[in-house]
């Protein structure tokens, strides 16, 4: 595993990639980040190229490789993540439907929570159903931020 930390708007984000695809971004203060050895690969530099853009408000979609572990349920809820537009948000419900599995509103936002990959698989665009935010690993300030990014409306923390 190749693990490197990448500066951000939000802070430091810590970076893994492994077998040629990115499989990790953790905020600051997350839980389980691996040991940092700031190293360089081909996945990484390229992640940071596009998280940068991205921070820069030139990219809208990601298209570094993704190998997020999880389960089968959790892996089909991030790749409906990966659908939701840049710019736009939806709810938990509305991906439960999109995936065939619309009483699974709960374990719809577990598996969001679980999501290893947060902004390049944009968990931060789901929201509840009466339009309020809802809890995001790297906080609730950070979600602001990205949502604002993306609408066009964002300063820094």
């Amino acid at each position: 595993m190749t693990v490197a930390v990448h500066d951000s708007p939000i802070g430091p984000l810590t970076l893994a990639s492994e077998g040629g695809a990115l499989v990790g971004v953790w905020f600051p203060n997350a839980g389980g980040i691996p040991d940092v050895e700031n190293e360089r690969d081909a996945v990484i530099d390229r992640t940071r190229r596009e998280l940068d853009e991205y921070f820069a408000g030139t990219r809208r979609e990601f298209t570094v490789p993704v190998a997020p572990e999880g389960t089968p349920f959790q892996r089909k809820v991030w790749s409906a993540l990966q659908r939701v537009a840049y710019g736009t948000t939806t709810s938990y419900g509305a991906i439960a439907a999109k995936i065939g599995s619309p009483a699974a509103v709960r374990a719809v936002g577990a598996a969001n929570g679980a999501n290893p990959i947060p902004i390049i698989i944009p968990c931060h665009r789901i929201i509840g159903a009466n339009g309020s935010l809802t809890g995001f690993g790297g906080g609730m300030e950070r979600k602001r931020f990205l949502l604002d990014l993306e609408s066009g409306a964002a300063s820094l923390l």
